[in-house]
């Protein structure tokens, strides 16, 4: 007798198969670009219009079926395709990675892992790293989310379910750390810049939202960990595809010994980055800037490839799986051609992207939501909830969170503190709104990545299986976070170290 399904989980499936059933991932996309440029032409004939907050400029809608709008498709093609900025990260990023995969050492790293760690510790740590990730920027993306579909499915797990773990800590957690991240100090200065429109004297720092973040990520670990286990990992069942497993051996005396010498390197390799970027005159510093915009961590790609390829490279030649420089190239070349759905999802998912900025419509969508929250009228909690809404649901039009926030601080961030709360709360109250839906829309540029690693364990898996896999979180991220930060408010604990809750204007 089968076990009767709740309508949550029924409503779960039926979002996958509704989203399966449509066309390929890469054949979306490509309709999706259709549909922006049929959307432009009829709304440029509207007129449709906004004022930018900050700038006070009229933006109209550029039109893509005008005369100059096809001359800019045509002449973007490549353009577009060249310059999305997952692609760049993750070739680049696969030539460390492919030759750590190829020479052995990822597949034994991870049976070390399984072999010693306590596996109900492993669900946490995937997520834990996820949130940790924002350290490194986008690096969780690339390398963190593949590899918790590993550690899952050597543990006899559904690969699936270590995806989705590693993607909610990554991107679901964007609006929590433990630490300070690179993307802090870019929200920061927006948020200073819109403040001093009330304030010109007021400074607002890189850390001003860590003690909510810090608590905000204790929640995000538990609480994913949790759906994860309780909600995602039961609803996907029994892994039945055809991926190879990891045989679960006990490490031999070479692997041993591979392992601990690529892990002294690992070692030499962080000693030496450490020498050229903590000192002031360090070699990857820029003369005046924090180590937070530093060349390292602006060229963070660079070092996640050395990351792997010293160590890959270091385990290959102990273990014999590398005994030429043809070895290494070839393992390079084999994880490339594994990108190759990847790299078409991508051209057509760029042309999407690209077209949606070029038209403005996001922009103004984004505009236009801004205003109307800001003449409903609400105050006090009701009114930070009507926030949290309103990023969350701008956020499925707008990949990039400083473009957002670059449209909505100079809106919300004076307006707040007239009605007394001060600039961290806000940006804070933002970054809540913004997580919650970063794991189910289209429009993050990651999304297509996340649908390609999906693909490696069963090619019919497509965008309704990420998202109703990631919808669960998206709830009760929401819940649990719109409900820490009111009692937050209700205490009128400070977010960060700038300041009290409140705003006093004058």
């Amino acid at each position: 007798m089968s076990e009767k399904k709740s309508l949550f989980r029924r409503s779960l499936d039926s979002v996958e198969v509704i989203g399966n059933a449509l066309p390929h991932p890469a054949t979306i996309f490509g309709i999706l670009a259709v549909v922006v440029v049929i959307v432009s032409g009829i709304t440029a004939t509207m007129d449709l219009s906004a004022i930018h907050p900050g700038t006070k400029e009229i933006i109209t809608v550029r039109n893509l079926l005008s005369a100059e709008g096809i001359r800019w498709m045509f002449e973007n093609v490549e353009a577009n395709f060249v310059s999305f900025p997952p692609l760049g990260l993750v070739l680049v990023a696969m030539i460390g990675i492919g030759v750590a995969e190829g020479s052995g050492l990822i597949t034994v790293v991870i049976r070390a892992l399984v072999l010693k760690a306590p596996p109900r510790l492993i669900t946490m740590a995937v997520v834990a790293a996820g949130v940790l990730s924002h350290l490194a920027s986008e690096a969780g993306y690339v390398v963190l989310i593949p590899l918790g579909a590993v550690m899952f499915y050597a543990l006899g797990r559904h690969p699936i379910a270590g995806l989705a773990a590693a993607f909610a800590g990554v991107s679901g957690g964007f609006g929590a750390n433990f630490l300070i991240g690179s993307v802090d100090p870019v929200l920061a200065g927006l948020t200073q810049s819109a403040a001093q429109i009330i304030d010109p004297e007021i400074l607002i720092s890189p850390a001003t939202n860590i003690y909510f973040m810090f608590v905000s990520a204790a929640m995000v670990v538990i609480i994913g960990s949790l759906v994860t286990e309780k909600i995602v990992e039961p609803r996907l069942g029994k892994y039945q595809g055809e991926e190879k497993p990891i045989e679960m051996e006990r490490l031999t005396v070479v692997e041993r010994k591979g392992i601990l010498l690529a892990g002294i390197s690992v070692l030499v390799v962080l000693a030496l980055f450490a020498i050229t970027v903590i000192p002031e005159k360090g070699l990857l510093r820029i003369p005046g800037e924090t180590v937070l915009h530093s060349a390292f961590f602006n060229g963070m790609i660079t070092a996640i490839m050395i990351f792997f390829l010293i160590p890959g490279v270091v385990y290959g030649i102990v273990t014999g799986s590398i005994r030429s420089d043809k070895d290494g190239i070839k393992q390079m070349i084999t994880s490339m051609s594994h990108l190759a759905t990847y790299i078409v999802l991508v051209f057509f998912a760029a042309q999407f992207v690209f077209y949606f900025n070029y038209s403005r419509l996001g922009l103004i969508l984004a505009i236009e939501g801004a205003e109307l929250l800001s003449h409903i009228g609400f105050t006090g909690i009701p009114l930070m909830i009507a926030f949290i809404i309103v990023s969350a649901f701008i956020n499925m039009f707008m990949g990039s969170a400083s473009a957002k926030w670059a449209i909505m601080a100079p809106v919300f961030v004076p307006m707040f503190m007239l009605l007394g709360y001060h600039p961290s709360l806000t940006q804070m109250v933002f970054r809540v709104g913004d997580s919650i839906t970063n794991v189910i829309t289209p429009m993050m540029s990651y999304f297509a990545l996340i649908v390609a690693f999906a693909e490696k364990y069963d090619e019919d898996y497509g965008i309704g299986t990420i998202i109703s896999t990631m919808l669960p979180y998206s709830i009760v991220f929401g819940i649990v976070w719109t409900l820490l930060l009111v009692a937050w408010m209700l205490f009128e604990l400070p977010v960060g170290p700038d300041g009290p809750l409140r705003y006093l204007p004058g």
